[in-house]
């Protein structure tokens, strides 16, 4: 009877836990983003941060706050560059508006000529008007999301890398598997999140400089720092570097330059919106052993469940699937055997 009432008691313990974790994670998902973010950069840091605190005698508190602003500049130094040159060329947009509507039919007109699809009918142009009369709240309010998200990342950063010694140790002991395949899921997510943080950039890198090719090639001023802000824009998922050269392919249609117009449009939907793709399979398999199935697909749930960050952790969560049945097998299918 005492033994049917503490299996009660737990059960019931286990559904009050249950229940207050599904409030928890409800009401902090907006900021999933910035706790993936301090996560990732844990990983990156922990074993300089480890080196500096535990064998060169540096104050956790002071070697915290220098990482965090090394990733700082590594984030915050490229967008701000971007802004400032970008900014002006907006302006000039804005001040030309008849001329980019030119522009804009005639791209329109030759996107229809490749591709069958009549991009500025009239019911595009009622779209695109809303679109644009929404931006300036919406843009607000994912700034402010995202300066949020900033925020909440390296606040969790700080506390991760002070107290990452007890903070693993509270982990593994937590984790009901042996100590093997506790080993395997921490070499896992490692080789996992250093391939995606570090292949991420290189990616954009390479779309940059392809970009910047194509650019030089059909006649572009400033050909090199579009390139730049092509390979900055090419973090944000899907239409990244679309929100770069498509006005491009605008401006060139816009100063009567079809044929250079005409051939940036089929580079850039060619080769600049599928370079990453390739690059991301490739380099993925180089940097961490990652099949491309899994950087594929993993990519697609990640970007549905996470956001950006979905670019590290969707492939992740695949991976995690593939070892936990390893793990299972190991545990409890056949017992004997000592390698997952």
């Amino acid at each position: 009877m005492t033994q049917f009432n503490n299996r009660i008691r737990q059960v019931v313990l286990l559904l009050v836990i249950g229940f207050l974790a599904f409030l928890i994670i409800k009401e902090l998902y907006v900021f999933l983003p910035g706790l993936m973010g301090a996560l990732t950069f844990y990983i990156l840091g922990r074993e300089r941060f480890f080196i500096l605190t535990e064998k060169n005698g540096w104050k956790p508190g002071l070697a915290a706050m220098m990482f965090i602003l090394i990733f700082l500049m590594l984030i915050a130094g490229p967008l701000y560059y971007a802004i400032i040159l970008i900014s002006p060329k907006v302006n000039s947009i804005f001040s030309h508006t008849d001329e980019m509507m030119i522009g804009l039919k005639a791209f329109s007109e030759k996107v229809k000529e490749l591709t069958g699809q009549d991009f500025l009918n009239s019911k595009n142009i009622s779209s695109l008007k809303s679109t644009v009369t929404n931006f300036i709240p919406t843009f607000l309010n994912s700034s402010a999301m995202i300066l949020s998200n900033l925020l909440v990342m390296f606040f969790v950063l700080y506390f991760m890398l002070t107290g990452g010694r007890t903070m693993e140790r509270v982990i593994r002991e937590f984790i009901p598997l042996h100590h093997e395949s506790v080993i395997a899921l921490s070499h896992e997510t490692k080789n996992m999140v250093k391939a995606n943080a570090i292949g991420i950039p290189l990616i954009s890198v390479i779309q940059g400089l392809t970009a910047w090719f194509g650019y030089t090639i059909f006649g572009m001023n400033d050909a090199l720092m579009w390139g730049f802000l092509t390979g900055v824009f090419a973090f944000f998922p899907i239409v990244g570097t679309m929100l770069i050269w498509v006005p491009l392919v605008v401006f060139l249609f816009a100063q009567g330059d079809s044929t250079h117009g005409t051939g940036l449009l089929i580079y850039s939907l060619i080769v600049t919106g599928n370079v990453d793709y390739l690059a991301r399979v490739t380099l993925m398999k180089k940097i961490g052993d990652v099949h491309p199935l899994i950087t594929v697909f993993g990519v697609i749930v990640g970007l549905q469940l996470f956001g950006f960050m979905g670019f590290i952790f969707g492939p992740l969560i695949f991976s995690y699937s593939i070892i936990l049945v390893k793990i299972y097998a190991h545990e409890f299918v056949d017992p004997s055997r000592n390698t997952i």
